[in-house]
């Protein structure tokens, strides 16, 4: 016979005791880091609603909010760089009237205001990103390799290279439909053959890069986070082609046809993932533009040499 000296009338304990086999508490969800943001982190480490499905070529720490702040800063930053080029060119004892009556001194003093303009607010990006996260800023800015997957390299380059060739032959084409009868603004940087050579340089040297790295690299991904792909490629590409409406302004089929230039360049970003594939597609419809143009003027024959 077994003795229980327990009273049935005590109290129960006040602390439960503890089962043998406790059950397992669920794993602490891993910090994300921004290490992790912005290089990929897999699905399982990723907090679903924080950052839902977002591709990893998007997943940039800028958004809609930073490109006000960015356009703000360009519209200041074109001001002063202008203003900046005027004392610039009185040092060299050239006045504001020489300035306007100068076909050469106009497309030197455009030329210096957009490149300069433009490396201005890349290092403006580049600070940003370094001050916000520690992350190297070309991959960030979406400056990939282009992956190709079964796709040889020399062709996909090649492919991109010839799909620039034949999107500007088209545009020629289509532009002949229907000449403004005017003349272009950008036509003044074609009346004297430096300033032709000069602007065919820049365009083909500085354009591409300093236009993508802004254009597909800054603008695109802060729209497509915010608003989604579809929505950035047409937003970001009309963009593009309402910058250079200055320069084609009277020519409305122009500006239409550089919009559309410019929503492909980002829809070629966008499947791609990588800022080169948008770049190599510029490179190689200003290339021939420009070489078209060569070749109409009899290798600048045609060309007053002043």
């Amino acid at each position: 016979m077994i003795f229980d000296d327990s009273n049935p009338t005590d109290p129960l304990p006040l602390e439960p005791t503890q089962p043998s086999h406790p059950e397992p508490q669920p794993a602490e969800a891993p910090a994300v880091t921004i290490h992790s943001f912005m290089e990929g982190a897999p699905p399982d480490q990723t907090p679903a609603a924080t950052f839902p499905a977002i591709p990893e070529d998007i997943r940039v720490p800028w958004d809609w909010i930073d490109l006000v702040i960015f356009a703000l800063l360009a519209l200041g930053g074109a001001f002063a760089v202008s203003i900046g080029l005027i004392f610039a060119f009185s040092a060299f004892h050239v006045s504001v009237a020489q300035l306007r009556a100068s076909a050469s001194l106009r497309t030197y003093y455009a030329i210096l205001n957009q490149v300069l303009l433009s490396f201005a607010l890349i290092g403006f990006m580049a600070l940003q990103i370094r001050t916000r996260a520690p992350v190297p800023f070309w991959r960030t800015i979406g400056w990939r390799r282009l992956e190709t997957g079964r796709i040889p390299k020399t062709t996909a380059y090649a492919g991109l290279i010839a799909g620039g060739l034949l999107l500007s032959m088209l545009v020629q084409l289509v532009s002949n439909i229907s000449r403004p009868k005017t003349k272009l603004p950008i036509e003044v940087f074609f009346q004297d053959r430096r300033s032709a050579i000069l602007l065919m340089v820049v365009s083909v040297v500085f354009a591409p890069f300093l236009e993508e790295t802004i254009f597909r690299g800054y603008i695109y991904p802060a729209i497509a986070r915010s608003f989604g792909i579809a929505t950035s490629v047409i937003v970001t590409g009309t963009l593009f082609g309402l910058m250079h409406a200055p320069q084609l302004w009277g020519g409305w089929l122009q500006i239409a046809l550089l919009v559309l230039v410019g929503v492909l360049l980002t829809y070629a970003r966008a499947a791609t993932r990588t800022v080169l594939a948008s770049y190599l597609l510029h490179l190689s419809y200003n290339s021939f533009l420009f070489l078209a143009f060569v070749i109409g003027s009899h290798w600048f024959r045609a060309v007053p040499r002043h």
